[in-house]
């Protein structure tokens, strides 16, 4: 497939952008992402942070490993002054997968030590913790949970690609969906986790609402009957009432989200080139968020509009704009140089989908201009995304500029561009998704690899890598051989 990212400077970012109908601006006053911001009542001294990063490489039981710390000791020591703790489910049948890390009475201690560290770290590389802001995002995987399917609504893209692990085939009308009775045992869940994150000092937790997780789908939940589906009202009921719950008996506990802007739909690999292309479907969408209607392609911001003013209303304090879901159409996730192992060729040049990113977040900015919005979609930019992400901050379009997969190679890219004005390219993540291929290999002892950076943080990753790389190869033989 045609290699895509062909830059030399910033202006041919612009150039390429414009040519593809998708422009995207340029700045290089850096100073504007050292300006300090409020969150709540707390202040980050910069606009620069580091998106919710799961690492894979917890234990069985829901701790932090040797790995989880020593990944958010390079956060902390890399200069980012927003440190959003990985999703961290609050309970077992929340788990995406079986080494996610959970929030309960026995892990409380070890998240606290994982984000002290964390703390510390940037202590003794900047003299001070003053200006960090450190919060940790509480989840509920749905859909997505590893042990079943916990699904809020039935969905005809998504139900034919989510898959009972006890009959091994994918779900149908006669699979349960998650009662009103059940989502309210899921809210008092979501009330004790945040009491929870406050006893260990996180100044802040994020509700999290995107990639279709159980939140999320419920933001999409049209065809649902009952207290949680059809009217904006009742979709909106669940994250409402654990918000203004957590406002009440957490009080100086600022809340966060992440949220998506757009959901679009499930994608496939079709033909030889195995591109994307999306799943059959039925118009007009019941249940795609964010998304036209009659159009797939567009975004129909209508909704998320409207819900991120309502999020500020009840107490939400900062917003977090993705969009997309990686089991489904990772192109609109996290457009990438070359797709993960177990995706497609991307149906669109990926600036197309950094631009989106840009393009949504500044409009969800424009909503609720009194509190921050952080954005997405910076990484394939690579040694210029600080120039993108300079030029969204000054012009107003985010207020903070949030990082994800290059803070795997490049822990410390904040630190780089304060002190040297640009970013090393010798350790700029290229967007191969080596990172996503570890998560997504789970013949592994403990049922899931953990994820870093093979090329950039060799020493750790790459044998990990290594060894997982061929037990795919072994997979995808052909049976005769």
């Amino acid at each position: 497939m045609a290699k895509y990212y062909k830059y030399k400077t910033p202006a041919d970012v612009v150039a390429d952008s414009e040519r593809l109908g998708c422009p995207i601006q340029v700045s290089d006053n850096f100073d504007v992402l050292y300006q300090p911001i409020q969150i709540g009542h707390l202040e980050a001294k910069s606009r620069l942070g580091i998106q919710p990063m799961e690492g894979c490489d917890g234990t069985a039981d829901g701790f932090p490993d040797e790995l989880t710390y020593r990944r958010y000791q390079r956060f902390g020591a890399g200069g980012a002054s927003l440190i959003w703790g990985e999703a961290t489910a609050i309970g077992p049948e929340a788990r995406m997968n079986p080494r996610q890390l959970m929030i309960n009475d026995k892990t409380a201690s070890a998240l606290e030590t994982m984000l002290g560290g964390c703390r510390d770290a940037h202590k003794e590389a900047f003299g001070s913790d003053d200006g960090l802001v450190i919060g940790l995002q509480l989840t509920h995987s749905g859909r997505f949970s590893f042990e079943k399917p916990l699904v809020a609504t039935r969905d005809q893209v998504l139900d034919p690609r989510t898959i009972d692990k006890s009959t091994g085939r994918p779900i149908d009308d006669s699979y349960p969906v998650l009662t009103d009775d059940d989502l309210k045992r899921i809210e008092d869940q979501y009330v004790t986790a945040a009491k929870l994150a406050e006893s260990i000092g996180v100044g802040f937790v994020d509700i999290k609402q995107c990639h279709r997780y159980l939140l999320s789908e419920l933001l999409a939940a049209k065809n649902r009957p009952g207290e949680y589906g059809g009217s904006l009202e009742n979709r909106t009921r669940l994250v409402r009432n654990v918000v203004k719950r957590i406002r009440e008996e957490c009080p100086s506990l600022v809340i966060g989200t992440r949220m998506n802007g757009y959901d679009g739909i499930p994608y496939q690999g079709v033909g030889d080139d195995f591109v994307g292309a999306p799943c059959p479907h039925e118009l007009p969408l019941q249940t795609a968020f964010g998304t036209d209607p009659n159009d797939h392609l567009k975004e129909d911001l209508t909704e998320p509009l409207e819900v991120a003013k309502l999020l500020k209303e009840w107490g939400v304090s900062m917003i977090n704009i993705s969009n997309g879901n990686p089991y489904a159409n990772p192109h609109i996730v996290r457009p990438a140089e070359f797709p993960p192992t177990d995706g497609y060729h991307a149906p669109e040049h990926p600036l197309i989908g950094v631009a989106r990113h840009f393009r949504i977040a500044s409009q969800i900015q424009a909503a609720v201009p009194d509190i921050p919005v952080v954005g997405s979609g910076y990484s394939w930019l690579q040694d210029f995304a600080m120039h993108a992400a300079a030029a969204n901050v000054e012009q107003g379009k985010i207020s903070i500029v949030g990082m994800g997969r290059a803070t795997l190679s490049q822990p410390e890219f904040a630190k780089q561009l304060k002190e040297e004005g640009k970013l090393k390219r010798k350790t700029v993540c290229r967007t191969f998704s080596y990172c996503t291929n570890l998560m997504r290999t789970k013949d592994h002892p403990l049922g899931q690899y953990p994820t870093g950076c093979p090329p950039f943080d060799k020493e750790v990753y790459d044998p990990l890598w290594k060894e997982a790389k061929a037990k795919l190869e072994e997979k995808q033989k052909p049976a005769s051989e």
